[in-house]
């Protein structure tokens, strides 16, 4: 899809550290000029500074996404620095993980509302922005749990769901009116991110992700392409593909296996966590924020399968010249 201007304005979410982080990148290599959404101010200048030495332009902008007036005045101040906003690309979640019975009201709605509602009042204000001129691609960040549930983590799972059921809400009503915004949903695999140190966790083992786990650079370059291609989804990685097709098709098999490995698998077993661990659910822990989390040396950074996805028409090529020469080759047998 063409872009109609560059170089574009992009308003990223949750940009201090992790998938955010390295979405920010992303959009800086093309040379972007990009707003920074996060809480911690010290974390979002860092991303700043890598912005510019990428080759981006950058604007950090302390927001709490739970809070939708901080969130229209982030925006307002993207708009008043750069102009008018391309992309919205809404990343920012919070959880915590833990057996339901361990979570308190209070948790589990933080999460919510970072997670979820975070991504309603960034596509609110994307819209309020991109419909005066009827343009613009909002992507949520989404991922394989908001097809299928695990154990554990019944706060992002919950949400993931509704931002998936939202987004499509949204999406038609956009249709309908024959508009020109596009929104997509990037579904992403395991990912190497900080939030497993600093999520917080009533289990008795530091967390981890569910193999196979991907650095935060493959979920990224998804986003961008998203961003740029009328795709209403983008399957990221082997292990999201596996997960949505496995529980369209066996959800009760599934089931039956997540209650069986699903508590473990989640886990590093022997890793004791503190009780009191500091979390990043109601306060920001820019000592904590990275791109990478603590799993670098378990983590892909390439993913075939979202090469096949975002290469479509040269996999299609390559296929029907491949046909085309097989067939030949039989002709010339007979």
């Amino acid at each position: 899809m063409k872009r109609r201007k560059q170089p574009e304005v992009a308003v990223i979410t949750g940009a201090s550290a992790g998938v955010g982080r390295a979405i920010a990148h992303e959009f800086a290599r093309h040379g972007h000029r990009v707003a920074l959404l996060a809480r911690g101010r010290e974390s979002l200048e860092d991303v700043a500074r890598e912005v510019r030495d990428l080759g981006g332009e950058a604007l950090a902008v302390p927001t709490d996404v739970a809070d939708f007036q901080q969130v229209q005045a982030a925006g307002q101040a993207a708009r008043e620095r750069f102009g008018e906003i391309d992309v919205w690309v809404n990343d920012a979640m919070a959880t915590i993980l833990a057996a339901i019975t361990e979570v308190t009201p209070e948790e589990f709605e933080r999460a919510t509302r970072v997670t979820y509602l975070g991504t309603v009042h960034g596509t609110m204000v994307a819209l309020q922005q991109m419909k005066p001129r009827d343009e613009g691609h909002i992507v949520q960040v989404g991922s394989a749990l908001s097809y299928r549930a695990i154990p554990l983590q019944s706060a992002y799972c919950g949400a993931k769901f509704a931002v998936r059921g939202f987004t499509d809400s949204v999406r038609t009503e956009l249709m309908h009116e024959n508009s020109k915004i596009r929104i997509s949903m990037v579904q992403l695999p395991a990912v190497n991110t900080p939030q497993f140190s600093w999520c917080r966790t009533r289990l008795p083992d530091h967390p981890k992700p569910v193999p196979p786990i991907y650095q935060p650079e493959v979920p990224a370059r998804a986003v961008y392409f998203a961003a740029h291609h009328r795709r209403r989804e983008v399957w990221v990685g082997q292990g999201a593909v596996k997960a949505i097709v496995a529980n369209k098709f066996a959800a009760g098999l599934a089931d039956r296996y997540l209650a069986r490995t699903g508590f473990q698998s989640q886990q590093i077993v022997g890793d004791a966590v503190p009780r009191d661990r500091p979390s990043n659910l109601f306060e920001a822990l820019p000592q904590k924020a990275a791109t990478h989390g603590i799993f670098d040396d378990q983590s892909k950074s390439h993913s075939p399968l979202l090469w096949a996805s975002t290469h479509r028409s040269a996999l299609s090529t390559g296929l029907l010249a491949s046909a085309a020469a097989i067939a030949a080759a039989l002709r010339r047998q007979r």
